[in-house]
């Protein structure tokens, strides 16, 4: 398979602050688990680098901090 062709992974994002997890669907079906730490983790999977970007996009827009960012799998 070409290197350049783009591959699945699964991202896990942590931001700042207890996010609900309704919003789930707006972040493509990602697993939203509020850490005792008092942040959030997201976890899903992502078809390309562009859907990883978008994923970004939306934490931006609503305003989250992100602190970390981190391929687990894929």
């Amino acid at each position: 398979m070409d290197e350049h062709t783009p591959q699945p992974a699964t991202y896990r994002l942590i931001v700042a602050g207890h996010l609900d997890p309704a919003w789930s669907n707006w972040f493509d079906g990602s697993e939203i688990v509020q850490l005792p730490d008092g942040t959030t983790s997201l976890t899903g999977d992502v078809s390309d680098q562009s859907a990883l970007y978008g994923l970004l996009a939306r934490a931006r827009d609503l305003g989250l901090t992100l602190l970390s960012l981190q391929r687990i799998g894929g």
